[in-house]
C-alpha cells in the first residue's frame, strides 16, 4: 500500500506562465488561470496548501466577451456610505482599468478565505504587450 503524499507550501517548485488574451473569452482566461494559480494541474496538488504558479496574463485591454455583455453586464460597489453605490458597465471598466475585467473574474474563481487571498497575488495582469518579469522566463500557454 502507497502512503498518500500531502504537499508543503515550501516544497513546490513554481512556475511562471504567460497567457497572451489577445481575442479570447474572459471566462475562458480566467479558468486557466485560476486553474494555474492553485495548482490544479499539478501531480502534487492539495486542497489546503498553495501549490500553485505564477501566471501573467498580456493583452487585457482587447479581452473579448461573448454576446451583449459588453453594455448588458455591469459591475457593482459599495462604499459603505449613503449614497454610495456605484454601478459601471463592462465598456466604462475597459476604458478605465482594462486589468479589473480578468482580476475580478479570476478572484471570483479562487477560494474565498486567506488560501484565496494569498493565491492572489500571484497573478500578474497587464493592458498591453509588454511586462516586467523576462527574467522569470515564463512559458507560454497554447491551450484555453
Amino acid at each position: 500500500m502507497s502512503k498518500t503524499i500531502s504537499a508543503k507550501a515550501n516544497e513546490v517548485k513554481r512556475n511562471w506562465w504567460i497567457i497572451d488574451a489577445k481575442d479570447q473569452v474572459l471566462g475562458r482566461v480566467a479558468v486557466k488561470a485560476a486553474n494555474l494559480m492553485r495548482g490544479k494541474e499539478k501531480a502534487i496538488f492539495t486542497t489546503h496548501v498553495d501549490t500553485g504558479d505564477f501566471v501573467i496574463i498580456i493583452n487585457a485591454e482587447k479581452i473579448r466577451l461573448t454576446g451583449k455583455k459588453e453594455e448588458a453586464k455591469s459591475y457593482m460597489s459599495f462604499s459603505g456610505y449613503v449614497g454610495g453605490h456605484h454601478h459601471e458597465t463592462v465598456k466604462a471598466r475597459r476604458a478605465r482599468r482594462p486589468e479589473a475585467l480578468i482580476e475580478h473574474a479570476v478572484k471570483g474563481m479562487l477560494p474565498h478565505n486567506r488560501l484565496g487571498r494569498s493565491v492572489f497575488t500571484k497573478l500578474k495582469v497587464y493592458a498591453g504587450t509588454e511586462h516586467p518579469h523576462a527574467a522569470q522566463a515564463p512559458t507560454p500557454v497554447t491551450a484555453l
